[in-house]
């Protein structure tokens, strides 16, 4: 059963960082990788907030596995950041790979950061 919700939650999460990637992708002229940037830091927005609400006792294994796993996991790429780090290093755009580490990771964790403090505020 478990594989199965972790299946259902990957079957939207990977269209929907598809989409996501390409709809704000489309509305940016720079070579710098909005879209992931955009899914990545959402998808770390919702686990911190699945964490937070798992820890007060507000979601349960079934949700962590939907959610977390599945929808999260098939949502957020970090191959894809990688890849496209690379890209924009072989393309001689330095400043836009340091960038894209360093705002990614900051704003990831801050994304995550935030998620558990809500989850705290609303469940505590």
């Amino acid at each position: 059963m478990n594989w199965l919700l972790v299946a259902a939650g990957a079957a939207v999460g990977a269209p929907l960082r598809y989409l996501t990637d390409r709809a704000v992708q489309a509305r940016h002229d720079s070579p710098f990788p909005w879209g992931t940037f955009v899914v990545n830091v959402t998808g770390c927005l919702v686990l911190g907030l699945l964490t937070g609400a798992v820890s007060a006792g507000a979601a349960g294994h079934p949700v962590q596995l939907l959610v977390g796993t599945g929808l999260c996991g098939a949502l957020t790429t970090y191959s894809t950041f990688s890849y496209e780090t690379l890209r924009l290093t072989e393309a001689g755009s330095g400043l836009y790979a340091a960038l894209n580490v360093v705002a990614s990771v900051t704003a990831g964790l801050a994304a995550a950061l935030t998620g558990v403090s809500l989850a705290d505020a609303l469940w505590a």
